[in-house]
Protein backbone atom coordinates (compact mmCIF):
# COMPACT_ATOMS: atom_id res chain seq x y z
CA UNK A 1 0.00 0.00 0.00
CA UNK A 2 2.42 2.09 1.22
CA UNK A 3 4.54 1.58 -2.46
CA UNK A 4 1.28 2.37 -4.27
CA UNK A 5 1.11 5.93 -2.61
CA UNK A 6 4.69 6.18 -3.03
CA UNK A 7 4.30 6.24 -6.94
CA UNK A 8 1.28 8.45 -6.97
CA UNK A 9 2.56 10.81 -4.80
CA UNK A 10 5.78 10.67 -6.74
CA UNK A 11 3.70 11.25 -10.30
CA UNK A 12 1.93 13.83 -8.80
CA UNK A 13 4.98 15.63 -7.72
CA UNK A 14 6.36 15.62 -11.31
CA UNK A 15 3.20 16.56 -12.79
CA UNK A 16 3.16 19.76 -10.50
CA UNK A 17 6.75 21.05 -11.15
CA UNK A 18 5.82 20.72 -14.66
CA UNK A 19 3.32 23.47 -14.42
CA UNK A 20 4.94 25.05 -11.53
CA UNK A 21 8.43 25.61 -13.41
CA UNK A 22 5.99 26.65 -16.81
CA UNK A 23 4.58 29.09 -14.58
CA UNK A 24 7.81 30.59 -13.95
CA UNK A 25 8.51 30.63 -17.36
CA UNK A 26 5.51 32.48 -18.36
CA UNK A 27 5.59 34.71 -15.33
CA UNK A 28 9.03 36.34 -16.98
CA UNK A 29 7.15 36.89 -20.38
CA UNK A 30 4.32 38.70 -18.24
CA UNK A 31 4.34 42.28 -18.29
CA UNK A 32 1.13 43.52 -16.30
CA UNK A 33 1.34 44.25 -12.85
CA UNK A 34 -1.17 42.74 -11.71
CA UNK A 35 -1.47 39.96 -13.95
CA UNK A 36 2.17 39.05 -13.00
CA UNK A 37 1.45 39.69 -9.33
CA UNK A 38 -1.18 36.54 -9.67
CA UNK A 39 1.44 34.62 -11.48
CA UNK A 40 3.60 35.18 -8.42
CA UNK A 41 0.90 33.81 -5.98
CA UNK A 42 0.02 31.16 -8.03
CA UNK A 43 4.00 29.83 -8.26
CA UNK A 44 4.15 30.87 -4.24
CA UNK A 45 1.12 28.23 -3.37
CA UNK A 46 3.00 25.63 -6.26
CA UNK A 47 6.22 25.86 -3.97
CA UNK A 48 3.97 24.90 -0.99
CA UNK A 49 2.31 22.14 -2.35
CA UNK A 50 5.58 21.15 -3.47
CA UNK A 51 7.06 20.84 -0.19
CA UNK A 52 3.93 18.99 1.37
CA UNK A 53 4.12 16.25 -1.82
CA UNK A 54 7.96 16.27 -0.88
CA UNK A 55 7.29 15.52 2.73
CA UNK A 56 4.66 12.82 1.77
CA UNK A 57 7.18 11.04 -0.68
CA UNK A 58 9.69 11.05 1.99
CA UNK A 59 7.61 10.07 4.85
CA UNK A 60 6.39 7.13 2.18
CA UNK A 61 10.61 6.08 2.04
CA UNK A 62 11.02 7.93 -1.59
CA UNK A 63 12.63 10.62 -3.11
CA UNK A 64 11.02 13.39 -5.12
CA UNK A 65 11.86 13.53 -8.72
CA UNK A 66 12.89 16.33 -11.23
CA UNK A 67 11.77 17.46 -14.41
CA UNK A 68 13.26 19.63 -17.35
CA UNK A 69 12.30 23.26 -17.29
CA UNK A 70 10.78 24.35 -20.26
CA UNK A 71 11.26 26.88 -23.06
CA UNK A 72 8.51 29.16 -23.63
CA UNK A 73 7.96 32.05 -26.15
CA UNK A 74 5.14 34.81 -26.27
CA UNK A 75 3.52 35.36 -29.58
CA UNK A 76 3.99 38.54 -31.43
CA UNK A 77 1.40 41.63 -30.73
CA UNK A 78 0.36 44.00 -28.24
CA UNK A 79 1.60 44.45 -24.92
CA UNK A 80 -1.11 42.27 -23.49
CA UNK A 81 -1.69 40.16 -26.61
CA UNK A 82 1.67 38.57 -26.14
CA UNK A 83 1.53 36.47 -23.29
CA UNK A 84 -2.72 35.89 -23.23
CA UNK A 85 -2.03 32.50 -25.12
CA UNK A 86 0.30 31.26 -22.34
CA UNK A 87 -2.30 32.10 -20.04
CA UNK A 88 -4.94 30.31 -21.33
CA UNK A 89 -2.38 27.38 -22.12
CA UNK A 90 -2.42 27.26 -18.27
CA UNK A 91 -5.65 27.16 -17.59
CA UNK A 92 -6.18 24.23 -19.69
CA UNK A 93 -3.45 22.77 -18.14
CA UNK A 94 -4.20 22.83 -14.59
CA UNK A 95 -7.85 22.01 -15.56
CA UNK A 96 -6.69 18.62 -17.07
CA UNK A 97 -3.81 18.29 -14.58
CA UNK A 98 -7.16 18.41 -12.03
CA UNK A 99 -9.01 16.09 -14.10
CA UNK A 100 -6.55 13.88 -14.84
CA UNK A 101 -5.88 13.39 -10.56
CA UNK A 102 -9.03 13.49 -9.08
CA UNK A 103 -10.18 10.26 -9.67
CA UNK A 104 -6.92 8.76 -9.09
CA UNK A 105 -6.46 10.80 -5.79
CA UNK A 106 -9.24 8.52 -4.46
CA UNK A 107 -6.47 5.55 -4.59
CA UNK A 108 -4.06 6.80 -2.47
CA UNK A 109 -4.47 4.62 0.75
CA UNK A 110 -3.68 7.08 2.83
CA UNK A 111 -6.15 9.35 4.32
CA UNK A 112 -4.06 12.20 5.39
CA UNK A 113 -1.99 11.84 1.64
CA UNK A 114 -5.34 11.46 0.71
CA UNK A 115 -6.59 14.86 1.87
CA UNK A 116 -3.65 16.71 0.69
CA UNK A 117 -4.14 15.69 -2.88
CA UNK A 118 -7.58 16.60 -2.55
CA UNK A 119 -6.19 20.17 -1.50
CA UNK A 120 -3.37 20.41 -4.18
CA UNK A 121 -6.26 20.18 -6.55
CA UNK A 122 -8.47 22.44 -5.13
CA UNK A 123 -6.46 24.98 -5.21
CA UNK A 124 -4.86 24.09 -8.58
CA UNK A 125 -8.39 24.69 -9.95
CA UNK A 126 -8.57 28.41 -7.94
CA UNK A 127 -5.51 28.67 -9.96
CA UNK A 128 -7.09 27.86 -12.76
CA UNK A 129 -9.97 30.83 -12.48
CA UNK A 130 -6.93 33.07 -12.21
CA UNK A 131 -5.86 32.23 -15.17
CA UNK A 132 -9.60 32.33 -17.03
CA UNK A 133 -9.38 36.27 -15.16
CA UNK A 134 -6.44 37.08 -16.81
CA UNK A 135 -7.52 36.00 -20.14
CA UNK A 136 -10.94 38.09 -19.48
CA UNK A 137 -9.01 41.31 -18.44
CA UNK A 138 -9.84 41.16 -14.95
CA UNK A 139 -6.86 42.93 -13.20
CA UNK A 140 -8.05 42.93 -9.61
CA UNK A 141 -7.62 39.50 -8.65
CA UNK A 142 -5.32 39.88 -5.38
CA UNK A 143 -7.22 42.78 -4.41
CA UNK A 144 -7.74 46.50 -5.17
CA UNK A 145 -5.32 49.06 -5.56
CA UNK A 146 -6.11 52.62 -3.96
CA UNK A 147 -7.32 55.33 -6.55
CA UNK A 148 -4.79 56.62 -8.35
CA UNK A 149 -1.70 54.68 -7.29
CA UNK A 150 0.23 53.38 -10.38
CA UNK A 151 2.81 50.54 -10.59
CA UNK A 152 4.96 52.21 -13.77
CA UNK A 153 3.24 50.49 -16.00
CA UNK A 154 5.37 47.02 -15.65
CA UNK A 155 7.25 44.50 -13.71
CA UNK A 156 11.17 44.36 -12.53
CA UNK A 157 13.16 42.25 -14.65
CA UNK A 158 14.43 39.72 -12.54
CA UNK A 159 11.87 37.52 -9.93
CA UNK A 160 13.81 38.37 -6.86
CA UNK A 161 15.72 41.38 -5.71
CA UNK A 162 17.60 41.67 -2.62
Amino acid sequence: MKTDDLALLQELYRDKLTLRHRHVAVACLVSDYEFNNAYQYVINREDTHLKWLEAAIVECGGTPGTVAEPTVTAAAGKKNEKFLPLVAEDARLSQELVARWKPRAAGIHSERHRKLVGVILGETLEQKRFFDQIGAGQDDLLGRRMAGASTGDGVMPVRWRE
